[in-house]
Protein backbone atom coordinates (compact mmCIF):
# COMPACT_ATOMS: atom_id res chain seq x y z
CA UNK A 1 0.00 0.00 0.00
CA UNK A 2 1.30 3.46 -0.93
CA UNK A 3 2.35 5.72 1.94
CA UNK A 4 -0.14 8.29 0.67
CA UNK A 5 -2.94 5.77 1.21
CA UNK A 6 -1.57 4.96 4.66
CA UNK A 7 -1.65 8.64 5.58
CA UNK A 8 -5.17 8.97 4.22
CA UNK A 9 -6.27 5.90 6.18
CA UNK A 10 -4.80 7.43 9.33
CA UNK A 11 -7.30 10.26 8.92
CA UNK A 12 -5.18 13.08 7.53
CA UNK A 13 -6.15 14.78 4.28
CA UNK A 14 -3.43 15.15 1.64
CA UNK A 15 -3.75 18.32 -0.39
CA UNK A 16 -1.47 19.42 -3.22
CA UNK A 17 0.21 22.78 -2.74
CA UNK A 18 0.37 23.56 -6.43
CA UNK A 19 -1.77 24.42 -9.44
CA UNK A 20 -0.84 24.85 -13.09
CA UNK A 21 -2.87 24.59 -16.24
CA UNK A 22 -0.56 21.81 -17.37
CA UNK A 23 -1.46 19.80 -14.24
CA UNK A 24 -5.08 20.02 -15.33
CA UNK A 25 -4.77 19.47 -19.07
CA UNK A 26 -2.26 16.63 -18.80
CA UNK A 27 -4.48 14.64 -16.43
CA UNK A 28 -1.79 14.70 -13.74
CA UNK A 29 -4.05 16.18 -11.07
CA UNK A 30 -6.74 13.62 -11.90
CA UNK A 31 -4.13 10.87 -11.50
CA UNK A 32 -3.00 12.27 -8.15
CA UNK A 33 -6.61 12.14 -6.97
CA UNK A 34 -7.19 8.60 -8.20
CA UNK A 35 -3.82 7.07 -7.33
CA UNK A 36 -2.20 9.15 -4.57
CA UNK A 37 -5.17 9.91 -2.28
CA UNK A 38 -4.99 13.67 -2.94
CA UNK A 39 -8.26 15.20 -1.71
CA UNK A 40 -7.72 18.95 -2.06
CA UNK A 41 -5.48 21.71 -3.36
CA UNK A 42 -4.00 25.05 -2.26
CA UNK A 43 -2.60 27.93 -4.28
CA UNK A 44 -0.93 31.26 -3.61
CA UNK A 45 0.59 34.15 -5.62
CA UNK A 46 4.03 32.49 -5.69
CA UNK A 47 2.59 29.30 -7.19
CA UNK A 48 0.72 31.21 -9.89
CA UNK A 49 3.73 33.40 -10.58
CA UNK A 50 5.83 30.32 -11.33
CA UNK A 51 3.04 28.67 -13.30
CA UNK A 52 2.30 31.61 -15.61
CA UNK A 53 5.93 32.62 -16.04
CA UNK A 54 7.09 29.10 -16.91
CA UNK A 55 4.34 28.13 -19.35
CA UNK A 56 2.72 29.31 -22.55
CA UNK A 57 -0.49 27.52 -21.55
CA UNK A 58 -1.98 30.81 -20.30
CA UNK A 59 -1.07 32.92 -23.31
CA UNK A 60 -4.33 32.46 -25.22
CA UNK A 61 -6.40 33.48 -22.20
CA UNK A 62 -4.09 36.45 -21.54
CA UNK A 63 -4.60 37.52 -25.16
CA UNK A 64 -8.39 37.46 -24.65
CA UNK A 65 -8.12 39.58 -21.53
CA UNK A 66 -5.83 42.01 -23.32
CA UNK A 67 -8.31 42.38 -26.18
CA UNK A 68 -11.01 43.18 -23.61
CA UNK A 69 -8.85 45.93 -22.12
CA UNK A 70 -8.52 44.25 -18.74
CA UNK A 71 -5.86 45.10 -16.17
CA UNK A 72 -3.13 42.62 -15.21
CA UNK A 73 -4.95 41.92 -11.93
CA UNK A 74 -8.27 41.28 -13.66
CA UNK A 75 -6.57 38.98 -16.18
CA UNK A 76 -4.89 37.08 -13.34
CA UNK A 77 -8.10 36.40 -11.48
CA UNK A 78 -9.70 35.21 -14.74
CA UNK A 79 -6.81 32.75 -15.17
CA UNK A 80 -6.83 31.65 -11.54
CA UNK A 81 -10.59 31.13 -11.43
CA UNK A 82 -10.48 29.13 -14.65
CA UNK A 83 -7.84 26.80 -13.19
CA UNK A 84 -9.38 26.52 -9.75
CA UNK A 85 -12.96 25.97 -10.88
CA UNK A 86 -11.70 23.10 -13.05
CA UNK A 87 -9.80 21.72 -10.06
CA UNK A 88 -12.86 22.19 -7.84
CA UNK A 89 -14.91 20.17 -10.29
CA UNK A 90 -12.35 17.35 -10.15
CA UNK A 91 -12.56 17.35 -6.35
CA UNK A 92 -16.34 17.78 -6.25
CA UNK A 93 -17.09 14.02 -5.93
CA UNK A 94 -14.85 13.96 -2.82
CA UNK A 95 -16.60 17.05 -1.43
CA UNK A 96 -20.00 15.42 -1.97
CA UNK A 97 -18.92 12.02 -0.63
CA UNK A 98 -17.46 13.54 2.58
CA UNK A 99 -20.39 15.90 3.11
CA UNK A 100 -18.13 18.90 2.63
CA UNK A 101 -15.34 17.86 4.97
CA UNK A 102 -12.86 17.42 2.13
CA UNK A 103 -12.47 18.08 -1.59
CA UNK A 104 -11.57 21.78 -1.30
CA UNK A 105 -9.44 24.10 -3.43
CA UNK A 106 -8.13 27.52 -2.29
CA UNK A 107 -7.81 30.92 -3.94
CA UNK A 108 -6.08 33.83 -2.22
CA UNK A 109 -7.28 37.41 -2.22
CA UNK A 110 -4.71 39.95 -3.41
CA UNK A 111 -1.89 40.10 -0.83
CA UNK A 112 -1.92 43.88 -1.29
CA UNK A 113 -5.06 43.77 0.87
CA UNK A 114 -3.43 41.97 3.81
CA UNK A 115 -3.75 45.03 6.03
CA UNK A 116 -7.07 46.33 4.67
CA UNK A 117 -10.05 44.70 6.40
CA UNK A 118 -12.88 46.14 4.29
CA UNK A 119 -11.22 45.48 0.93
CA UNK A 120 -10.26 41.95 1.96
CA UNK A 121 -13.86 41.13 2.86
CA UNK A 122 -15.21 42.62 -0.37
CA UNK A 123 -12.68 40.67 -2.45
CA UNK A 124 -13.45 37.41 -0.63
CA UNK A 125 -17.17 37.75 -1.30
CA UNK A 126 -16.65 38.69 -4.95
CA UNK A 127 -14.21 35.86 -5.73
CA UNK A 128 -16.37 33.22 -4.07
CA UNK A 129 -19.44 34.42 -5.95
CA UNK A 130 -17.56 34.44 -9.26
CA UNK A 131 -16.26 30.92 -8.75
CA UNK A 132 -19.76 29.61 -8.02
CA UNK A 133 -18.31 26.43 -6.50
CA UNK A 134 -19.24 25.32 -2.97
CA UNK A 135 -15.83 23.69 -2.50
CA UNK A 136 -13.71 26.81 -3.07
CA UNK A 137 -12.03 28.27 0.01
CA UNK A 138 -10.97 31.91 -0.08
CA UNK A 139 -7.60 32.49 1.56
CA UNK A 140 -7.35 35.43 3.94
CA UNK A 141 -4.19 36.09 5.97
CA UNK A 142 -4.54 35.80 9.73
CA UNK A 143 -3.06 39.24 10.36
CA UNK A 144 -4.67 41.57 12.89
CA UNK A 145 -6.39 43.36 9.99
CA UNK A 146 -7.38 40.05 8.41
CA UNK A 147 -9.11 38.64 11.50
CA UNK A 148 -12.20 40.92 11.33
CA UNK A 149 -12.54 40.10 7.61
CA UNK A 150 -12.38 36.38 8.44
CA UNK A 151 -15.16 36.73 11.00
CA UNK A 152 -17.34 38.74 8.60
CA UNK A 153 -16.67 36.37 5.69
CA UNK A 154 -17.65 33.35 7.79
CA UNK A 155 -20.77 35.19 8.96
CA UNK A 156 -21.55 35.87 5.29
CA UNK A 157 -21.23 32.15 4.50
CA UNK A 158 -17.93 32.37 2.60
CA UNK A 159 -15.65 29.36 3.32
CA UNK A 160 -12.23 30.55 4.45
CA UNK A 161 -8.68 29.21 4.50
CA UNK A 162 -6.90 31.33 7.11
CA UNK A 163 -3.33 31.63 5.88
CA UNK A 164 -0.01 32.99 7.18
CA UNK A 165 -0.36 31.55 10.68
CA UNK A 166 2.94 30.78 12.38
CA UNK A 167 2.29 29.93 16.02
CA UNK A 168 -0.27 28.78 18.57
CA UNK A 169 -1.36 32.33 19.28
CA UNK A 170 -1.93 33.06 15.60
CA UNK A 171 -3.96 29.86 15.32
CA UNK A 172 -6.08 30.65 18.40
CA UNK A 173 -6.84 34.15 17.08
CA UNK A 174 -7.92 32.69 13.73
CA UNK A 175 -10.05 30.05 15.44
CA UNK A 176 -11.70 32.73 17.58
CA UNK A 177 -12.55 34.79 14.47
CA UNK A 178 -14.04 31.71 12.81
CA UNK A 179 -16.06 30.80 15.89
CA UNK A 180 -17.43 34.31 16.32
CA UNK A 181 -18.63 34.23 12.73
CA UNK A 182 -20.34 30.88 13.31
CA UNK A 183 -21.96 31.99 16.57
CA UNK A 184 -23.32 35.08 14.85
CA UNK A 185 -24.83 32.89 12.14
CA UNK A 186 -26.50 30.77 14.78
CA UNK A 187 -27.87 33.86 16.54
CA UNK A 188 -29.20 35.10 13.19
CA UNK A 189 -30.95 31.81 12.46
CA UNK A 190 -28.58 30.93 9.61
CA UNK A 191 -27.05 27.54 8.75
CA UNK A 192 -23.81 27.33 10.78
CA UNK A 193 -22.12 24.85 8.45
CA UNK A 194 -19.41 27.01 6.83
CA UNK A 195 -16.12 25.33 5.90
CA UNK A 196 -12.74 26.57 7.12
CA UNK A 197 -9.15 25.51 7.67
CA UNK A 198 -6.42 27.28 9.63
CA UNK A 199 -3.04 27.06 7.87
CA UNK A 200 0.04 26.93 10.07
CA UNK A 201 3.36 27.42 8.25
CA UNK A 202 6.08 25.05 9.44
CA UNK A 203 9.35 24.86 7.49
CA UNK A 204 10.05 28.60 7.55
CA UNK A 205 10.79 28.37 11.27
CA UNK A 206 13.71 26.03 10.71
CA UNK A 207 14.94 27.86 7.63
CA UNK A 208 15.02 31.11 9.60
CA UNK A 209 17.06 29.82 12.56
CA UNK A 210 19.35 27.54 10.52
CA UNK A 211 22.96 28.22 11.40
CA UNK A 212 22.10 30.19 14.53
CA UNK A 213 21.27 27.30 16.88
CA UNK A 214 23.24 24.24 18.09
CA UNK A 215 23.28 21.22 15.77
CA UNK A 216 21.20 19.33 18.31
CA UNK A 217 18.30 21.69 17.64
CA UNK A 218 18.56 21.53 13.87
CA UNK A 219 15.17 21.12 12.14
CA UNK A 220 13.29 20.85 15.43
CA UNK A 221 11.67 24.26 15.86
CA UNK A 222 8.92 23.96 13.25
CA UNK A 223 7.80 20.59 14.60
CA UNK A 224 7.76 21.87 18.20
CA UNK A 225 5.65 24.86 17.12
CA UNK A 226 3.28 22.48 15.30
CA UNK A 227 2.92 20.23 18.33
CA UNK A 228 2.15 23.21 20.55
CA UNK A 229 -0.55 24.38 18.12
CA UNK A 230 -1.96 20.86 17.73
CA UNK A 231 -2.38 20.54 21.49
CA UNK A 232 -4.20 23.87 21.55
CA UNK A 233 -6.43 22.78 18.67
CA UNK A 234 -7.34 19.50 20.35
CA UNK A 235 -8.24 21.35 23.54
CA UNK A 236 -10.22 23.97 21.67
CA UNK A 237 -12.23 21.56 19.54
CA UNK A 238 -13.30 19.62 22.63
CA UNK A 239 -14.21 22.70 24.67
CA UNK A 240 -17.84 23.32 25.75
CA UNK A 241 -18.09 26.47 23.63
CA UNK A 242 -17.13 24.68 20.43
CA UNK A 243 -19.23 21.64 21.25
CA UNK A 244 -22.28 23.87 21.61
CA UNK A 245 -21.93 25.05 18.02
CA UNK A 246 -21.37 21.47 16.79
CA UNK A 247 -24.64 20.55 18.48
CA UNK A 248 -26.55 22.89 16.19
CA UNK A 249 -24.82 21.81 13.00
CA UNK A 250 -21.52 23.69 12.80
CA UNK A 251 -18.43 22.00 11.41
CA UNK A 252 -15.05 22.16 13.18
CA UNK A 253 -12.33 24.28 11.62
CA UNK A 254 -9.49 21.94 10.70
CA UNK A 255 -5.82 22.62 11.31
CA UNK A 256 -3.79 22.58 8.09
CA UNK A 257 -0.02 22.11 7.94
CA UNK A 258 1.45 24.41 5.27
CA UNK A 259 5.02 24.94 4.07
CA UNK A 260 5.82 21.26 4.63
CA UNK A 261 8.48 20.84 1.97
CA UNK A 262 11.87 20.33 3.61
CA UNK A 263 14.25 23.22 2.92
CA UNK A 264 17.25 21.78 4.79
CA UNK A 265 19.27 19.61 2.35
CA UNK A 266 20.63 17.60 5.29
CA UNK A 267 17.16 16.70 6.58
CA UNK A 268 14.77 14.03 5.33
CA UNK A 269 12.52 15.13 2.48
CA UNK A 270 9.64 13.76 4.55
CA UNK A 271 10.65 15.39 7.84
CA UNK A 272 7.42 17.36 8.21
CA UNK A 273 5.19 14.71 6.67
CA UNK A 274 6.08 12.01 9.18
CA UNK A 275 6.24 14.35 12.17
CA UNK A 276 2.85 15.96 11.43
CA UNK A 277 0.77 12.86 10.77
CA UNK A 278 -2.43 13.38 12.74
CA UNK A 279 -6.11 12.58 12.21
CA UNK A 280 -8.56 15.34 11.33
CA UNK A 281 -5.82 17.59 9.99
CA UNK A 282 -4.66 18.52 6.49
CA UNK A 283 -1.13 18.46 5.10
CA UNK A 284 -0.76 20.46 1.89
CA UNK A 285 2.38 19.28 0.14
CA UNK A 286 4.53 20.58 -2.70
CA UNK A 287 4.44 18.27 -5.68
CA UNK A 288 7.98 17.05 -5.08
CA UNK A 289 7.18 16.14 -1.47
CA UNK A 290 4.03 14.30 -2.54
CA UNK A 291 5.99 12.20 -5.02
CA UNK A 292 8.72 11.56 -2.44
CA UNK A 293 6.06 10.26 -0.05
CA UNK A 294 4.93 7.74 -2.65
CA UNK A 295 8.46 6.31 -2.76
CA UNK A 296 8.52 5.76 1.02
CA UNK A 297 6.55 2.89 2.51
CA UNK A 298 6.44 3.80 6.18
CA UNK A 299 5.09 6.72 8.20
CA UNK A 300 5.77 6.07 11.88
CA UNK A 301 3.54 7.26 14.72
CA UNK A 302 0.96 10.01 15.00
CA UNK A 303 1.27 13.38 16.70
CA UNK A 304 0.73 13.33 20.46
CA UNK A 305 -2.50 15.08 21.46
CA UNK A 306 -0.78 16.55 24.52
CA UNK A 307 1.96 18.26 22.51
CA UNK A 308 4.62 15.70 23.42
CA UNK A 309 7.94 17.28 24.36
CA UNK A 310 7.26 20.55 22.53
CA UNK A 311 7.61 22.78 25.59
CA UNK A 312 10.93 21.18 26.53
CA UNK A 313 12.22 21.69 22.99
CA UNK A 314 11.01 25.31 22.94
CA UNK A 315 12.77 25.95 26.26
CA UNK A 316 15.99 24.78 24.60
CA UNK A 317 15.46 27.28 21.80
CA UNK A 318 14.84 30.00 24.36
CA UNK A 319 18.19 29.16 25.97
CA UNK A 320 19.72 29.53 22.49
CA UNK A 321 18.35 33.11 22.41
CA UNK A 322 15.46 32.38 20.06
CA UNK A 323 12.47 34.54 21.00
CA UNK A 324 9.63 32.48 19.55
CA UNK A 325 6.94 35.13 20.02
CA UNK A 326 8.98 37.84 18.32
CA UNK A 327 9.99 35.46 15.57
CA UNK A 328 6.36 34.49 14.92
CA UNK A 329 5.49 38.15 14.39
CA UNK A 330 8.46 38.60 12.11
CA UNK A 331 7.62 35.48 10.07
CA UNK A 332 4.04 36.60 9.53
CA UNK A 333 5.20 40.03 8.40
CA UNK A 334 7.84 38.53 6.12
CA UNK A 335 5.30 36.06 4.75
CA UNK A 336 2.93 38.87 3.85
CA UNK A 337 5.79 40.80 2.22
CA UNK A 338 6.90 37.67 0.34
CA UNK A 339 3.45 37.09 -1.13
CA UNK A 340 3.27 40.79 -2.06
CA UNK A 341 6.61 40.51 -3.85
CA UNK A 342 5.39 37.42 -5.73
CA UNK A 343 2.15 39.23 -6.55
CA UNK A 344 4.01 42.22 -7.96
CA UNK A 345 6.25 39.93 -9.99
CA UNK A 346 3.18 38.08 -11.22
CA UNK A 347 1.60 41.34 -12.36
CA UNK A 348 4.84 42.21 -14.15
CA UNK A 349 4.88 38.83 -15.91
CA UNK A 350 1.32 39.31 -17.17
CA UNK A 351 2.03 42.92 -18.14
CA UNK A 352 5.16 41.94 -20.06
CA UNK A 353 3.31 39.15 -21.87
CA UNK A 354 0.60 41.62 -22.82
CA UNK A 355 3.23 44.07 -24.12
CA UNK A 356 4.86 41.34 -26.20
CA UNK A 357 1.47 40.34 -27.67
CA UNK A 358 0.69 43.96 -28.58
CA UNK A 359 4.00 44.24 -30.45
CA UNK A 360 3.22 41.12 -32.46
CA UNK A 361 -0.20 42.50 -33.34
Amino acid sequence: MKATQLLHNLGQSIWLDNITRDLLTSGTLKRYIEELSVTGLTSNPTIFDHAIKASSAYDAAIRVGLAQGKSAEAIFFDLALEDLTQAADLFRPIYDRTNGVDGWVSLEVSPLLAYDTASTLAAAKELHARAARPNLLIKIPGTQEGLPAIEEAIFSGVPINVTLLFCREHYLAAAEAFLRGIERRIDAGLNPDVGSVASLFISRWDATVAGTVPDGLRAKLGIAIANRAYKAARNLLSSPRWQRVYNVGARPQRLLWASTGTKDPKASDLLYIKALAAPFTVNTMPEGTLNALVDHGELGGIMPADGGDCETVLEQFAKADIDVDALATRLQEEGAKGFTASWNELMEVITSKCAAMQKVN
